[in-house]
């Protein structure tokens, strides 16, 4: 009887301790803030897998990167208005859905705004407002429709010279969408990956609950006015309360309009959710320049993406399937 009951009591302590917990890690990856959270009931397996997640970031990071003269990307922007690039299956199909967002958003996402000229600042330096001629000719080489993708050779051409993509609005989506798919192949049955505040997400919480996400408060970065259960899928902000210049009254966004080179005006934040971190991050950034009666619109047409908008008096609109308990947020809370 004392064997069976010691036996039982270890059994009964190996249950115990195999108990999931959250395992976290937070560094920086492709120029962001990334927190990567995994739920296991071993230390040592849950860092392999964050190790694991770290190394696919940091891949995607190499294959995208337009600061590695070697990258595939490095490559198509140099080759640009001369001749065509043979990539990988993996970048051309990025660039490939990346084109199809542009369409279905009518160029308010755009991967060759790496092509327009700097002219707007948001460091603090910038004193003067830029003129319209100057606005106009910094957007001369952008548009979507000048990429060719040839699906047979898996070629993609830029075809004016100085001409750039870049996946700034996209990539960091499209990374955390790669690190997810991964650690679920390894087995890992819920976590968070955190791409410097877009959130992707799957299974539960430890205790078997779904994980909680914060909208946050334009207004006051360090609250949220709303909060959102979720157990599988992605939500990515963009907001104007961190960068933006005043002209004449006027708050001018970080956020510029690929088509006519000018910064968005009226909208503070806008966060979408999706079913995966790429279309949340895009479509974010898409909204954010269509503006909310134009935004709301198109999201109400695209199957398993919600929209919530704060515009600069602190209404809050929302797509047709999300409900948020408030529709005004007091910018002084």
């Amino acid at each position: 009887m004392r064997v069976v009951y010691l036996l039982l009591l270890f059994l009964a302590m190996g249950s115990a301790e195999a108990q999931d917990r959250l395992f976290t890690r937070r560094l920086l990856l492709m120029g962001s803030a990334f927190e990567i959270m995994v739920t296991d009931d071993d230390s040592l397996s849950a860092q392999a897998h964050i190790d694991a997640a770290v190394n696919e970031i940091k891949r995607i990071e190499k294959l995208i990167s337009s600061w590695d003269p070697d990258s595939e990307t490095s490559r198509i922007n140099r080759m640009a208005g001369i001749r065509p690039v043979k990539v990988s299956d993996e970048l051309f199909s990025l660039i490939a859905r990346s084109l199809a967002i542009s369409r279905i958003t009518d160029g308010a996402f755009d991967i060759t705004f790496a092509s327009m000229d700097k002219i707007w600042r948001f460091d603090g330096s910038m004193k003067t407002k830029p003129s319209p001629e100057e606005v106009a000719r910094s957007v001369r080489l952008v548009g979507y429709e000048n990429v060719v993708l040839d699906s047979v050779r898996k070629t993609v051409f830029l075809k004016h010279k100085g001409m750039k993509i870049g996946f700034g609005g996209i990539g960091k989506g499209y990374a955390a969408d790669k690190a997810k798919q991964l650690l679920i192949s390894r087995g890992v049955k819920g976590g968070i990956i955190n791409a410097s505040g877009d959130m992707n997400v799957w299974g539960t919480t430890p205790d078997g609950r779904p994980w909680t996400v914060a909208i946050v408060n334009p207004f006051n970065k360090k609250t949220a006015f709303a909060t959102v259960p979720m157990r599988d899928g992605a939500v990515a902000t963009s907001g104007d309360y961190e960068k933006y210049v005043m002209f004449d009254g006027v708050r001018y966004a970080h956020i510029i309009n690929p088509k006519t080179g000018w910064p968005v005006t009226g909208t503070v934040s806008v966060t979408v959710f999706a079913p995966t971190a790429e279309l949340a991050d895009a479509l974010a950034t898409a909204v954010f320049v269509m503006g909310i009666e134009a935004g709301i619109d198109r999201v109400n047409q695209l199957p398993g993406i919600e929209a919530v908008i704060v515009d600069e008096e602190g209404k809050v609109h929302t797509s047709a399937g999300i409900s948020i308990q408030t529709d005004k947020i007091d910018k002084n809370e």
